[in-house]
């Protein structure tokens, strides 16, 4: 017997300013409708900066009659690092049993797009799904991870080898968090801004371009409507494109990632995962213009643009002979075949399942002197 079935899943996704401030309702409103326990996961960087988070986060849901209680608190080590084990995962499935979360019980992540992906895995397998609220605090994570419904993390030196496909109940994205981001972090998290206005929308990619060094300075009037265009794109992706669990082999949103997530490997994760980005999509950009299909100014604009955003285009890991070794375990991650996204013009995207190690090559030498003729420059 073979039959079809649809389900139908709601994504929440919220942009605010003061997400714990009394007259905000934001968080309340997410978290009508479930039981009365919620255990919160904060990153230990962000708690760094706010170290009355915890304070704030109890007081704002003690106000409100209706919310859950913080049933607990837990600080927890962000960075890459905390998805290269299972430390964080097994911390929330102990807590979902420990605090008796039942599938209707809360669980809130607050921090970067990594401890989101291991809070998010661990809340998944928590009786196959307690409801998981992101509350993302980088540029990265408010512009692309928290819009993901995927959950995961590293396992055998691989990115996301482990890991499932989870619609989070809401994601709350709060500007003001963004403002004791470091500057690196910051930087970082507009290479994925650029990747999908290089996939899906020219005229976002001029606006980057025209803002960029307003951006790399902080301007928050400049960057914060950058920050939710790109998150948009992702999420229309993501509800309106047909494959929100990537059945198909294509994976659009991943251009430039074949070789990030390479480079973080190679790096041990020295290279942020933005930064990555920054250098892949650069490298798949020059791939397209050496390969013919992009023009040459479209190119040198791209590079540029990520120059002018304080972004480096090249890294010495792109002459690791292993950095090809990325192509196969894309191949692995997409479902068997390779399919990787070139560029004909900024805004019009193709695929294709043949990558020329030679062209590969010839993109990174030129990448290298383009950075290191700017280098001279400064």
């Amino acid at each position: 017997m073979s039959h079809s079935f649809s389900v139908e899943f709601r994504h929440r996704v919220i942009f605010t300013r003061g997400l714990l401030t009394p007259e905000n309702p934001a968080l309340i409103e997410a978290l009508r409708g479930g039981s009365n326990r919620l255990v919160a996961f904060i990153d230990a960087g962000f708690a760094d900066a706010h170290p009355d988070i915890e304070a704030r986060l109890a007081a704002k849901l003690l106000a409100a009659p209706d919310a859950p209680r913080l049933t607990a608190c837990h600080i927890v080590p962000g960075g890459e690092q905390c998805k290269n084990n299972r430390t964080l995962v097994d911390a929330v499935v102990a807590a979902a049993e420990e605090h008796h979360l039942c599938r209707r019980s809360w669980v809130l992540a607050i921090g970067g797009g990594a401890v989101l992906d291991a809070v998010g895995y661990g809340a998944a397998i928590s009786h196959r799904g307690v409801r998981l609220v992101r509350v993302p605090t980088t540029v990265l994570a408010q512009d692309d991870a928290g819009m993901g419904v995927k959950n995961g993390i590293n396992r055998f030196n691989k990115k996301n080898f482990e890991g499932t496909f989870a619609v989070p109940w809401a994601v709350l994205n709060d500007a003001d968090f963004l403002t004791t981001l470091p500057d690196r972090f910051w930087r970082g998290g507009f290479s994925e801004a650029v990747k999908i206005a290089l996939l899906k929308d020219a005229s976002f990619f001029d606006e980057i371009e025209g803002k960029a060094n307003a951006v790399r300075e902080r301007d928050m009037a400049a960057a914060l409507p950058i920050i939710e265009r790109c998150a948009q794109l992702h999420l229309e992706h993501i509800v309106r494109g047909g494959d929100a669990f990537e059945l198909a082999q294509a994976r659009p949103l991943d251009y430039g990632h074949w070789a990030a997530h390479k480079l973080e490997q190679l790096t041990e994760h020295r290279l942020t995962h933005g930064e990555a980005v920054a250098i892949g999509v650069a490298l798949d950009t020059e791939y397209s213009a050496q390969a013919g299909h992009l023009p040459r100014e479209s190119s040198d604009r791209v590079i540029g643009c990520f120059a002018t955003l304080g972004l480096s285009t090249w890294h010495p890991s792109l002459d690791d002979p292993r950095l090809l070794s990325g192509l196969e375990e894309f191949r692995e991650h997409l479902g068997g075949n390779l399919c990787v996204v070139l560029l004909n013009a900024i805004g019009d995207s193709f695929e294709t399942d043949i990558i020329d190690p030679m062209i590969v090559r010839m993109a990174s030498a030129r990448l290298r002197d383009t950075q290191s003729i700017a280098a001279d420059r400064r």
